[in-house]
Parts: C-alpha cells; sequence; structure tokens
C-alpha cells in the first residue's frame, strides 16, 4: 500500500474521472502528513512527498532548507485542534499560552511578553496577510488547508517583526467540482458542542466558490466555587466566503471575506500556592492570603460589636468603625481557602468579547513562466473584557480593557520560473495600522480601602500622606494618618494607549544553481517603519469624572505602583535584514542545508506601565504641602528594535527506498537589545531593552512506515537558552533586589519562561480495512516535555514538572471516506498542567503573603465525532 500526502489530493466521489479520492487517512498530527491507498496500488509502504509553501513556492518538505513542521486541515479538525495554543503539543520548540492579561507565542524561548504595545516576536500570517496580534491568536480556527510552523527567524519572506520565527497558515480554496462536508463534536466533561459545515464548487465556467462555517460552545472545565458554574465558557462562531475567478488563461483572481466572534465567560485560571504572610501586621503574620481574605476583623468587638454598630451612620464614619463595630471587616467567600491546583477557582467574575474581521484579494498573472502577485487586505478586531485580576474569590479589584486594531496593507510579488540558473521572488510590501487601547482598574468593594487603612495606621501614616485637618469626615483623616485607604475608595485608574505605524519595504530572494547538486541563496529586506505612540492615565471616580491632585496620587503609588501621566513619542527605523544560505544535495536522498540570517522586530511604545520614565517624585498633596510622602515610580515609555543573528545547519534525508524520512536541525541564534516586558510587582509592566541572549539546540523529526498499514512518527528537540546580560529581570516574591535600582533582579546566566530542556513526540497510527465495506483507523500520540518555568520570574516554586501526555483517536468509516464515526480522547494520562503562573497582584504588597495564580489546561476529555462528506 502507499502512503500518499493529506494536503496534495482531495476527495470528492463525485470529482471527474481521474480526480484522487481521498480516503479519510491516518491521523498524523506532525508533518508529513500522510495517509493510505488500497494495498494494490503498491506492495511495500512508500512515503509521498509533502508540498509547503514556507517559501511562497511550492516545493517539497524535504527541499526546503528551514526547520518547518505542518498539520492539514482535515489532520487538526480530526484531532479537535480548535486555535493555535492546540497546536504546540504536536510542534517541539513551540508553545502559546494565554496569561491573565495577554497572549504568549514562543519558539525556541522567544517570544514577546504582555504588552499591547509589542510587535510578536513569531509572525502569523494567514492567505498571505500579517496577524501581528497577539490577540488575533486566540482565534478560533476554521477548514483550513494546512498550518506551517517555521522555527527560527523568518524576515526575509515573511516580514521583519518574526524574529522568533512564523506561523502561516492556508485557508482551502474553492474547488472545480462540487462537494460540502459536515462534522459534528461533543465532548461531555466540558459539555463542548462543534459544528462544521462546508460548501464548495462551480458557480459557472469561470467562478468558483467556497463557504465554511463553525459553531463551538462549551461550558469549561474549571469549577467557580463563588459563583458556582463551571468555566471557561465560550461562545464561538466564524464565517468565511471565498471566490475564485478565473479572468483568463494567464490572469485568476480570488476574493476572501471571513467574519467571527469569539465570546469567553470565566477563565481557566485559580490560585495555586498560598504562603503564611511575613509581614510585621499582627493582623497577617502567620496567616496565608487565602486566611486573611476568608475572615479578617479588627478589633473583634465580638457580641459588643452589634452595640456599637447601632450608633449613628454619622458617628460610625468618623471612627470609621463598620456594622460590627470592627475597622476592618473582610469576609469573602469561603471558596478563597482552596489555593491548590484542582481545576477549581474562586474569582468574581470575568468575560471577553471578541470580533473579527478579514477583507483580502488576491490577482495572480501568469507571464511566460513568472507569476506576479497582487495581495490586498484588510483586517481588524476589537474586544471589551472585565478582569477579575485579583484572581481570587476575595472582591478586591476588577480591570476593563477595551482594545480596537485596524490594519490595511499591500503586497506585490515577482517569482521567476523555478530550476533556472538564477531564481527569484522579489516585491514590496505596505502596511497602515492603528491601535486603540484602554482599560481601568476599579475596587467592586471596601476591602483594599480596608487593609491601606490599617497599614496606613499601624505603620504611622506611610500609605499616604500627613496632612491633619484636610478632611475632617473622619477622625483618622483630622489625625491625617490611617486614612490613605479613604482615598482609594471610588477610584478609577483610566488609561487610554494608541499607537500607528506605517511601513514600507522591499524584499529580495535570489538563488543561484550552481550545479545540479550546489545551491546558494541570498536575500534581504529592507525595512522603513514611522510609529507614533502616546499613553495618557489619570486617577478618576465612578462616574467618569478626573480626581483632583490629593492624597489619591500618593496612595495610588504606594499601593498600585501608579501615577497619573501623559506621554507622547514618534520614531523610525529603517533596518536592513540579510539572509545567506547554501544547499547541498549529498545525493539522491539527502540535502544538507547552511544558513545564516539577520533579523529585527521593531520598537515601540509601553501600553502596559503605570508610571512614567521620569524621576520626577509624585505631584506635591495641595492639602499637606509639608507632608506629602512623594514617591518616585521609574516607568517606561519608548523601546528600541530588538536584533536577532541566527545560524542553522540542516540534514533532511529519504531512507529506506522511500519508506522513511528524518530531518535534522542545528541552530544557534543570539539575540541582542531583547526587549523584555517586566512586571513591577504589583499591577503593571515596564517594557525595555535589557537584555541579550543565545537561543540554541538541535531538532528531529522523522516519520516511518513499518509496515502496510501501521506508521510510525515523531519529533525530538533539545534547547538551551540562556540570557546574557538581563539585568532587569522580576524579582521573584520574598527575594531581595540585587540591582542598584533596588526593584530589578539579575537573570543573567539563566533561562526563559516555557524553555525545556527537551521536549517531542511520538505518533503510532494504523489504517486497515474491514472487509469490502469499512476502513478503521486508529492512532496514539505521546507528547512529552521535561520541566519548565511557567513563570516570567522563573520561580521554582510554581515550575511545571516533566510530564507526558497522551492523545488517541479511533474511528470507523466507510471505504470511500464518505462517512466515518470517533471517539478522540486528550490527555488521557490526565496531567494537571500549568501552563502559564505568576504571582498574584497585591497579595505580597498589601499582605506580605507570597501567592501564585496559574492558568490550567484541561484535565482527560473523550469526544465523540460523526462526518459526513458529499
Amino acid at each position: 500500500m502507499k502512503f500518499i500526502n493529506v494536503e496534495s489530493v482531495t476527495h470528492t466521489p463525485e470529482a471527474p474521472v481521474g480526480t484522487p479520492i481521498l480516503p479519510r487517512g491516518l491521523a498524523g498530527m506532525l508533518l508529513p502528513l500522510f495517509m493510505v491507498a488500497p494495498a494494490a496500488v503498491q506492495a511495500a509502504p512508500m512515503l509521498e512527498e509533502v508540498v509547503v509553501t514556507a517559501q511562497l513556492r511550492e516545493q517539497s518538505l524535504q527541499d526546503v532548507p528551514v526547520s518547518v513542521s505542518a498539520i492539514s486541515g482535515d489532520k487538526m479538525m480530526e484531532a479537535g485542534l480548535a486555535k493555535i495554543e492546540d497546536l504546540q503539543a504536536y510542534v517541539p520548540n513551540f508553545t502559546m499560552s494565554e496569561s491573565g492579561i495577554g497572549t504568549d507565542i514562543y519558539i525556541r524561548g522567544i517570544g514577546s511578553g504582555e504588552n499591547q504595545g509589542f510587535e510578536q516576536s513569531v509572525g502569523m500570517y494567514v492567505d498571505g496577510i500579517y496577524y501581528g496580534r497577539a490577540q488575533l491568536a486566540r482565534a478560533p480556527f476554521l477548514d483550513l488547508a494546512r498550518v506551517e510552523v517555521l522555527r527560527g527567524p523568518q524576515n526575509i519572506l515573511l516580514g521583519k517583526n518574526s524574529i522568533a520565527g512564523a506561523i502561516n497558515i492556508k485557508t482551502a480554496d474553492p474547488t472545480e467540482y462540487f462537494e460540502g462536508s459536515s462534522q459534528v463534536t461533543y465532548e461531555p466533561v466540558q459539555n463542548e458542542r462543534i459544528v462544521d459545515l462546508m460548501l464548495s464548487g462551480p458557480l459557472n465556467e469561470r467562478f468558483d466558490f467556497r463557504f465554511a462555517v463553525r459553531k463551538r460552545e462549551l461550558d469549561g472545565f474549571m469549577e467557580n466555587l463563588v459563583l458556582d458554574r463551571d468555566e471557561t465558557q465560550r461562545d464561538e462562531l466564524t464565517l468565511r466566503f471565498k471566490l475564485a475567478w478565473d479572468v483568463n488563461d494567464e490572469v485568476s483572481a480570488s476574493l476572501k471575506a471571513e467574519m467571527g466572534s469569539f465570546d469567553v465567560v470565566g477563565r481557566n485560571s485559580e490560585i495555586i500556592t498560598n504562603y503564611p504572610s511575613n509581614s510585621d501586621v499582627f493582623l497577617f503574620s502567620g496567616r496565608t492570603y487565602g486566611e486573611i481574605m476568608d475572615r479578617t476583623v479588627f478589633p473583634d468587638a465580638g457580641a459588643g460589636g452589634a452595640a456599637i454598630g447601632l450608633l449613628p451612620a454619622a458617628v460610625l464614619n468618623v471612627l470609621q468603625i463598620q456594622g460590627n463595630g470592627s475597622v476592618i471587616d473582610i469576609d469573602s467567600d469561603s471558596g478563597v481557602l482552596n489555593n491548590t491546583a484542582d481545576y477549581k477557582r474562586h474569582s468574581n467574575g470575568d468575560y471577553s468579547n471578541n470580533d473579527t474581521y478579514n477583507l483580502t484579494l488576491n490577482l495572480d498573472w501568469y507571464r511566460e513562466g513568472h507569476q506576479f502577485t497582487s495581495i490586498t487586505g484588510v483586517m481588524g478586531y476589537e474586544y471589551d473584557e472585565d478582569c477579575d485580576c485579583d484572581f481570587t474569590g476575595a472582591p478586591l479589584f476588577q480591570v476593563e480593557f477595551a482594545e480596537q486594531y485596524r490594519q490595511l496593507s499591500q503586497e506585490i510579488r515577482w517569482i521567476s520560473p523555478g530550476a533556472e540558473t538564477f531564481d527569484f521572488i522579489g516585491g514590496m510590501y505596505f502596511q497602515y495600522s492603528k491601535l486603540d487601547f484602554f482599560d481601568s482598574l476599579y475596587l467592586p468593594s471596601d476591602i483594599v480601602p480596608q487593609l491601606v487603612n490599617a497599614a496606613d495606621l499601624l505603620e504611622g501614616g506611610a500609605r499616604g500622606d500627613r496632612d491633619p485637618g484636610a478632611d475632617g469626615s473622619t477622625g483618622f483623616e483630622a489625625l491625617g494618618f490611617g486614612d490613605a485607604g479613604n482615598a482609594l475608595r471610588g477610584i478609577r485608574t483610566p488609561r487610554d494607549f494608541t499607537s500607528e505605524s506605517k511601513i514600507v519595504s522591499a524584499f529580495l530572494q535570489t538563488t543561484w544553481n550552481m550545479a545540479d547538486a550546489f545551491r546558494m541563496t541570498f536575500g534581504g529586506r529592507l525595512t522603513w517603519e514611522n510609529k507614533a505612540g502616546a499613553r495618557q492615565l489619570e486617577f478618576g471616580f465612578d462616574d467618569g469624572s478626573i480626581q483632583p491632585l490629593g492624597e489619591v496620587d500618593t496612595a495610588a503609588a504606594v499601593s498600585f505602583a501608579a501615577e497619573r501621566h501623559n506621554l507622547k513619542g514618534k520614531r523610525t527605523e529603517v533596518q536592513f535584514a540579510p539572509l545567506i544560505n547554501v544547499q547541498w544535495d549529498v545525493n539522491d536522498v539527502m540535502m544538507s542545508y547552511f544558513s545564516a540570517s539577520q533579523g529585527f522586530k521593531s520598537g515601540g511604545f509601553d501600553a502596559r506601565s503605570n508610571s512614567s520614565p521620569s524621576a520626577e517624585p509624585t505631584p506635591l498633596n495641595p492639602n499637606a504641602p509639608g507632608g506629602t510622602n512623594q514617591q518616585v515610580l521609574i516607568g517606561s515609555f519608548e523601546y528600541d528594535e530588538e536584533e536577532a543573528l541566527s545560524m542553522e545547519l540542516g540534514l533532511k534525508t529519504t531512507l529506506l527506498d522511500g519508506a522513511a524520512e528524518l530531518n535534522v536541525a542545528l541552530f544557534r541564534t543570539e539575540f541582542d537589545n531583547l526587549q523584555v516586558s517586566v512586571f513591577d510587582g504589583t499591577l503593571g509592566f515596564n517594557v525595555g531593552n535589557a537584555a541579550s541572549a543565545i537561543s540554541q539546540g538541535i531538532e528531529f523529526d522523522g516519520r516511518m512506515a513499518l509496515t502496510e498499514n501501521l506508521m510510525l512518527a515523531g519529533g525530538l528537540a533539545f534547547l538551551d537558552f540562556e540570557f546574557q546580560d538581563h539585568p532587569l529581570g522580576t524579582c521573584i516574591q520574598d527575594q531581595a533586589p540585587d540591582n542598584p535600582n533596588g526593584i530589578n533582579c539579575d537573570f543573567s546566566g539563566k533561562t526563559n519562561q516555557y524553555v525545556a530542556d527537551y521536549s517531542g513526540n511520538v505518533l503510532l497510527a494504523y489504517e486497515s480495512p474491514l472487509g469490502d465495506e469499512f476502513m478503521l483507523r486508529a492512532n496514539l500520540d505521546a507528547i512529552f516535555t521535561g520541566a519548565y518555568h511557567p513563570s516570567p520570574n522563573l520561580d521554582d516554586r510554581i515550575k511545571q514538572d516533566a510530564y507526558v501526555q497522551y492523545n488517541g483517536r479511533i474511528a470507523l468509516s466507510s471505504i470511500d471516506g464518505v462517512w466515518e464515526v470517533a471517539l478522540l480522547g486528550k490527555n488521557l494520562s490526565d496531567e494537571l498542567v500549568v501552563a502559564y503562573g505568576v504571582d498574584a497582584p497585591t497579595a505580597k504588597t498589601i499582605t506580605g503573603a507570597t501567592t501564585h495564580h496559574g492558568l490550567i489546561n484541561p484535565p482527560r476529555t473523550l469526544a465523540l465525532q460523526a462526518s459526513y462528506r458529499w
């Protein structure tokens, strides 16, 4: 029997004579993907070549001098891979995780941190259109032809910001014959329901169409103890229409229109550690954060408190006394005492509502073997979120977010005929984009003001200003201390950030076919970019009005590390990114290559810092000119471009007369001016160019037809990442800063977030007919990784241990693949995996209790699938 590539053929029982008929295929998750044809075709198993477009031409994977993995759209549907995050199990050295307030995408240990101002180090491209915003990586998949993950800098053909690698997504095209498919999936653990529908075919002799829609709903696997509901709930709807126009023998055009929405309620986040407080405040000392939030009363008047509570409200206000006679009265849901990773969270509610759109126009003109292509793209998205960003069931604070992004791009390419002495790909690229981002913190309860008041009283006014008599509404206000929390009641922190970018670039990549066995490629991209940014942060009231200068400025600086500011900037960059690549066909079944390239990632403006880069102290309180406890907060705004020098040595081989393949890539990338987003230990992130680093390692991937019915495939990666110079790392809780600034810790010599010494997967797939009418297919995948840090500050207390996960699928179909039913299992070993972890905001700074929260991957799930094609 013959193993054939699922990406090069299409199933339809109604296709014209001679059109290949596609069985449903072995469920291989690593590229190359394969399928099995009837045994009569060939006595011995053979691997069919896999065609990819990693270099903008259709090439065999074995001829591409790049470390690349790919997965076909059919295989992703079969395996239940719903979005980019799901790919990481099958692509070594690739990681994606949704974090508390952002999205992390890493390849070979390099990615962009949590900041809406960042360009992504891992570029994402959909049908040739650049999707550079991290939020777009959360969008669901729909009717794909394939996804290619390219490791290492891809600055020449794909764009200057793809400094760590690229994700190249190709959606399925219209067909010249009628076909359709539908698939339904049901998974009971999360109550997941998915319906996919696709229709494709000719409208007339010149026009073909393709329509696809996906509806997905799920209730989630995390139990919210406070709200008594399952989370994370998702409601997704994506629609796409593609129209292909065969203008004449030389010109073709296509138009794609797509829109989607994905709304999320809750998060897969929970508190995963809870250590006793080491605070000097006796109310907190020796108690965990959960215990403090569960019940803290001071002073505890016991039964007499009720009598005190009968005093007139005006008296209670003056004394800052609660209804039970206490100054502090914290009584949260008892769920806050659950502080281990067990798929149970305590939260007061989160949501994220996202809408996306895309319009892409392609024009292709073929002339004497040359291809001239124009790609015009209009795309954008908007979302609004509400985040329980203290990540606990205590109603401490929430943060609301809103973001809108718009992009217009135009690319023109000239691709020469192949197999000539000199082959080239050249072109021009233009892009305009604008980002508007808003966020604001607010306090939904009186807990934070009470805690700050208590700390201010016990610390002699250190949490605010000494302003006796400034406000006579309470006795403590009259004293001038013990009142800092009052200034935070009803606070809002509206922050507006805008970034506008214009890009013009030209690129050329030329291959000199020196001899039958030798090729040399030279390339370069020259890019000009102009960027303008602005960020303003204020302190406001619930009604949206702005607060006057006062103790609120000092209290916010001490407790939230935030200050008012209004910043603007412009920057222009011009860079040239070169590439040289040498290929040698050692023999007919072995190709070796060496490449060296230099890449850049744009500088820009920090969207998330809570303070300005100025060393000027916070404003004087006009009510306490001699007693203002001014703070000096050093934030960030503008940061410079990042640079990478990369070298890769690779070998691609075909073995056993075409029954096996083995590919190897040895790489080293040196990063300078590395852009880092450093958590300020409270609520904000500061961006700067504070690091240099080296990422190096070796990657293997291969596949082998063991028999006519059995396939083995796998990938293995070893990674060594080290910061060479990174003095501005984020200190872990309880760690004394070793930087002279008294804030940061030196990360020089340390590894990075998400870096595992080894990672990989092994796949075993089986396919065999049952009689003349049915086909049985089964596969088992083992996904493994070494230990890694899910936290950006590399805290060993929440380090993820090494693990092995198993996924499997067994399916029965008709022999012609028209219908299929399947059982799909994920995480069959039921591993509890912390995908992302970080300090719980304000837990340490207010109560002295070391606490972490983490985002948890799903437990074991079993799903039923049914599909039908016509």
